[in-house]
């Protein structure tokens, strides 16, 4: 090796460590929280009544809260693969959950159109949150529920061939924790302890990676199993606790009081990472959101003032909190009300970590951390080309309503929302339905007829987007 060689060399091991700094102080870690079927109003900042989420609302606290988000689905896999990727449902072809195998729907009613086969695994093609951030040199891990793949071996098992490893996450550790998931046929022991709580093997690994010393800037993703069903608890005290503070009066009663203890129980679980971060002094370089993936399951939470609930586009379905902190770049206690939707996260995070990005239907939201006034001029877009429920569809309520408490008929239907206007159209008979959010966040007073301007702008707008995705339509049913 000659001498011009040896000194450039040297000089390139003195420098390294230096770029490694500046590029970690330049760009933030990220820790990303999304919760399963956590309503828009479940938690206290969001106006719950009686839910106690501390810990969460410690982070509204201290961070953004925006009015205004939505899950890209208003079911699990479609939601949690857009998110992944900051593409669309309707441009993945992914707009229902993963099976075991594939198909079509088979329901227990016939109906005048029959839904696309179901898409099984997200393809390895699609570049994920993960693996766009290590391009720019982040360590990226993965820990809690996947489900963008095909079931392997047991419900919701990770795929060897289409799992988080495969997706560009350098750690991945499949793991239940506390969750009724991991219960099998034995249930814990009823806790009567007040504040006692069970260790959560999936928190603990996402915290031990928090621990850890890093030399990237990393990007964990934490993807949790609260608080969907089987809502089940082992906290006696959690019990008594809600049978005191929910009135007595209320509707299916016994089954919010379990689900307000899955909440909080939640809660405890988040802010035992909120926590671990505080203490592995990477708060101040962190970026943190939290979210949910679709909304709440109508037979265990009040998703009102929104109509509808997980499975359908109305409000109840769609609309989620989100909860954003990064100190010194975001205003504590701060509200955002531009709409926002799952599909902008991986172009927010490209956006901080100091990439461009050509290839996504979401825009960055970075800008509305130091201009609240923030307001891209586009339509957000969903598309669920599907029936609900797959099983009971026959015997389900007709009517979507608000906090009826009950599993309605969801038909293949898409939306699009643009300002404060929002059109749902549905494909059994092609009608349309038009609403005025800023007036009707019930979605109460359909405005669609007799025929404004902006209904035939909308549907018209949204036609020629799904086209522009290439999505897939029902078609009539032989």
């Amino acid at each position: 090796m000659n001498l011009l060689r040896r000194l450039l060399l040297l000089i390139g091991l003195a420098v390294a460590p230096a770029v490694a700094q500046d590029r970690a102080l330049d760009h933030p870690n990220i820790l990303f929280i999304l919760v399963d079927d956590f309503a828009w109003s479940d938690a206290g900042c969001y106006g719950h009544l009686w839910h106690r989420t501390p810990h969460i609302d410690q982070l509204a606290q201290q961070g953004m809260t925006f009015t205004n988000a939505y899950a890209p689905a208003p079911i699990c896999s479609a939601s949690r693969a857009s998110i992944l990727t900051g593409k669309t449902t309707a441009r993945l072809n992914f707009e229902f959950v993963t099976k075991n195998e594939p198909g079509g729907q088979k329901l227990d009613a016939k109906t005048p159109l029959q839904a696309p086969p179901f898409t099984l695994n997200l393809p390895l093609e699609e570049t994920t949150i993960a693996e766009c951030l290590r391009s720019s040199d982040y360590e990226t891990a993965f820990f809690g529920k996947w489900h963008v793949n095909a079931h392997f071996q047991r419900y919701l098992g990770w795929s060897p061939s289409h799992g988080p490893r495969q997706q560009g996450f350098e750690t991945a550790v499949e793991d239940f924790g506390s969750h009724p998931y991991s219960w099998g046929r034995t249930s814990p022991n009823m806790i009567e302890r007040r504040n006692e709580f069970l260790p959560d093997s999936m928190v603990n690994r996402a915290v031990e990676f928090l621990n850890r010393k890093h030399e990237r800037p990393f990007f964990l993703m934490i993807s949790q199993f609260y608080v969907h069903t089987p809502v089940r608890t082992p906290y006696q005290w959690l019990l008594d606790k809600y049978e005191r503070l929910i009135p007595s009066d209320s509707p299916i009663r016994k089954e919010r009081i379990r689900y307000a203890a899955f909440v909080e129980t939640l809660d405890h679980y988040v802010g035992q990472v909120l926590d671990a971060l505080d203490r592995s002094g990477q708060r101040d370089q962190t970026l943190v959101v939290f979210t949910s993936d679709n909304g709440g399951h109508p037979e265990y939470t009040a998703n009102g003032p929104l109509r509808g609930s997980k499975w359908n586009l109305y409000e109840g379905g769609i609309r989620v909190p989100m909860i954003v902190r990064w100190p010194n770049h975001i205003v504590p206690a701060s509200t955002c009300d531009t709409p926002v939707v799952g599909y902008d996260l991986l172009p927010t995070f490209a956006d901080v970590a100091g990439l461009q990005l050509s290839d996504s239907d979401g825009v960055s939201f970075a800008p509305s951390f130091d201009n609240r006034q923030w307001n891209p001029d586009r339509e957000l877009i969903w598309h669920f080309p599907y029936y609900h429920p797959e099983k009971g569809f026959g015997k389900a309520h007709n009517d979507i309503g608000v906090n009826d408490f009950a599993v309605s008929r969801t038909l293949p239907h898409s939306a699009i929302r643009r300002g404060d206007y929002k059109l749902i159209r549905f494909y059994e008979d092609d009608r349309i339905e038009l609403y005025d959010l800023s007036s009707d966040i019930s979605e109460q007073h359909d405005i669609s007829k007799p025929g404004p301007k902006i209904a035939t702008e909308l549907k018209n707008r949204l036609a020629r987007q799904l086209a522009r995705m290439s999505a897939r339509f029902p078609t009539p049913t032989p």
